[in-house]
């Protein structure tokens, strides 16, 4: 394979590396349009190619951010592709320039871990491209806290004492960011409730406002709610007669009720002589109507 290379003709030795980049290991003083179809092949032929032209380093680069690290001293243009590419690229670049910095988190927020004492403007870059990025920030201030959490409630996660701003910002974008937070004051319970139901099932003992608030937004709710009183139940299926499959053996007043809306498909729900005369009374009429 060595030999054959060595001797082959230029066309036959692009054919090689266009299978396979590696290829070109075996070519020596390989020519620039070899070297270039090899690196357009696999990025990472680039460190078996002694002192790679401007043009090579960048289509290598392009194909494959991290093959950085077999550059020496690569050009800042060769940096900002490469980090476009694949921001964890910037992990194999010394001393990267603050717009090397902006554009790698811009490509992957993640890879702020790799920048040492980021700036503001990095750290704001960073979270609004992926808020768990705020996870690789010391003690990020007041406004990185926001905008991390703005992007994903979640990053809330990552922020040790996130005040009240923080913390409302946070639900608001994910209602289960809410098991992230220790403690949540009730306006905090009630905005995470309504912007996901299944937020009640990380609330301590919610309140009754709470439990209302849930399930006049989200009826499904009732699911994740410890025996549910008369009233929270009344009020989850006035929203939705179809509430009462999550309610176990539901009293006749809560049948009555959800009669009243439930179709025919959950008619089974509906177990007592009296709330089922007034559901096949009510689904008799509609039938007519609709006739």
């Amino acid at each position: 394979m060595i030999q054959d290379l060595n001797t082959a003709s230029v066309e036959e030795q692009l054919e090689a590396v266009r299978g396979n980049g590696w290829s070109i290991q075996y070519i020596k003083s390989p020519s620039l349009s070899v070297q270039l179809e090899a690196v357009r092949e696999n990025g990472w032929s680039i460190q078996h190619i002694e002192s790679p032209c401007l043009e090579v380093q960048l289509e290598a680069v392009r194909r494959s951010g991290r093959a950085i690290q077999h550059i020496y001293s690569p050009y800042l243009s060769v940096q900002l592709e490469a980090v476009r590419r694949d921001g964890y690229a910037i992990e194999h670049i010394d001393s990267p320039s603050l717009e090397v910095q902006l554009e790698a988190v811009r490509e992957d927020g993640w890879a702020i871990q790799f920048i040492k004492s980021p700036c503001l403007e990095v750290q704001l870059e960073a979270v609004r491209q992926n808020g768990h990025a705020i996870e690789y920030i010391d003690s990020p201030s007041l406004e990185v806290q926001l905008e991390a959490v703005r992007e994903n409630g979640r990053a809330i996660e990552y922020i040790d004492s996130p005040c009240l701003e923080a913390q409302l910002e946070a639900v608001r974008q994910s209602g289960l960011a809410i098991q992230h937070i220790e403690s949540p004051c009730l306006e905090v319970q009630l905005e995470a409730v309504r912007q996901d139901g299944r937020a009640i099932y990380h609330i301590y003992s919610p309140c009754l406002e709470v439990q209302l608030a849930v399930v006049r937004r989200h009826v499904y709710a009732i699911y994740y709610i410890d025996s549910p009183s008369l009233e929270v139940q009344l009020e989850a299926v006035r929203q939705n007669g179809h509430a009462i499959y999550y309610i176990e053996s539901p009293c006749l007043e809560v049948q009555l009720e959800a009669a009243k809306t439930i179709p025919g498909d959950f008619a089974k729900y509906i177990t007592h002589p009296e709330a089922r005369r007034i559901l096949e009374a009510r689904l008799l009429v509609e039938d007519v109507l609709v006739a």
